[in-house]
């Protein structure tokens, strides 16, 4: 990594022979702090009972979340499992839609219906926010299928845990995806627990990337706690599948600091290990020193964006947390299409 000054583009840094502005490092890192403390916050609201059901944080992997995001295209068609908190936020949505989600309010992102696990944003070609473990990405395939299809040029960023790599349903995907040539990347974020099962005790492969092999999917392993790396290799990735060369498959080596949910205390893994990753390895203090190094900001500069930020996300949650319950009415919406409504009323529909 060097600091330098590109004619074009003005200071910036050059990692891996690929330039990044000043200005797209400070979005970076913003986004990743941002995340950051929108899941602290939201962590926070269930601790008060504020939040109920399922609630899974990604405390340590935001660099996952923003280093894609920064790889795709806003049209690329984004599936994720049901840590999926980070990946809507890093796509551009509402922030206050989102917390007013988990806060099971009328003005959520899914008008509070879905909770932490459904996250949805039609604009944003996000579905999902999906709480079957592997069920997104048979899914994902159809969404690459249809791009295939009409030839959209569009690509499917299809994200599964190190646990869900060990469905079923992932290879018959993977060999169809292959069959097909179709334009997804499947992304494993890799955090080294499947719930509270370490990816040694759960599978006899721990190269995650090398699992595409017998479908003759290429496969890479990127360091998902560098959202610099994680861009540069995912830019890689994505342009593989929108080339017509057919899926790629991603293990990005990642950390939650939190449980697997918030109801798991995490007793499966040591104090020691958890403070190994944060001290050495977290990818918003890397970021900020790869900035500072460069002179391209101060200590100051972050400590002042942290203040920002921590005001905001509190202002954020007391605006959701203002807004009405979905009436009862909304039990009966969004269930069927309008054909199989109209040929199968539900109770209390007028026509």
């Amino acid at each position: 990594m060097s600091a330098n000054q590109s004619p074009e583009n003005g200071a910036g840094i050059t990692y891996d022979s690929q330039f990044y502005t000043a200005e797209r490092l400070h979005e970076m890192h913003r986004s990743m702090l941002f995340i950051r403390r929108f899941e602290e916050k939201a962590g926070q609201m269930y601790g008060l009972k504020k939040i109920g059901g399922f609630c899974h944080l990604c405390n340590g992997q935001e660099a996952v979340c923003v280093g894609i995001e920064e790889a795709a295209q806003p049209t690329d068609y984004m599936l994720t499992s049901y840590r999926d908190h980070g990946h809507i936020l890093a796509r551009g949505s509402d922030p206050t839609a989102i917390m007013a989600e988990l806060l099971g309010r009328a003005g959520g992102i899914v008008k509070g219906k879905g909770g932490s696990m459904h996250m949805f944003d039609v604009e944003r070609n996000f579905a999902g926010g999906n709480g079957i473990v592997g069920e997104q990405v048979p899914i994902g395939l159809g969404f690459a299928f249809a791009s295939k299809y009409k030839d959209d040029g569009r690509v499917t960023l299809c994200f599964m845990g190190d646990g869900a790599i060990n469905q079923g349903a992932v290879y018959e995907s993977f060999n169809m995806a292959a069959l097909w040539k179709l334009p997804i990347v499947f992304v494993v974020e890799n955090n080294q627990y499947a719930m509270g099962t370490s990816l040694e005790r759960a599978s006899s492969e721990t190269h995650l990337f090398k699992r595409g092999i017998s479908f003759k999917i290429p496969g890479m392993r990127i360091d998902g706690m560098d959202v610099l790396e994680t861009e540069r290799r995912m830019s890689e990735a994505i342009e593989h599948a929108r080339s017509g060369q057919g899926p790629m498959l991603v293990e990005a080596v990642t950390y939650r600091y939190r449980g697997h949910s918030m109801s798991d205390p995490a007793t499966y893994r040591t104090r020691q290990e958890v403070d190994e990753w944060r001290s050495g390895r977290d990818p918003i203090a890397r970021l900020q020193g790869q900035m500072i190094e460069a002179g391209l900001a101060n200590d100051e500069d972050f400590k002042q964006r942290d203040k920002d930020i921590k005001k905001e996300v509190a202002e954020i949650a007391k605006a959701a947390e203002a807004m009405p319950e979905p009436d009862a009415s909304e039990l009966y919406t969004d269930i069927y299409n309008d054909l199989i409504e109209h040929a199968y009323p539900y109770p209390g529909r007028e026509d």
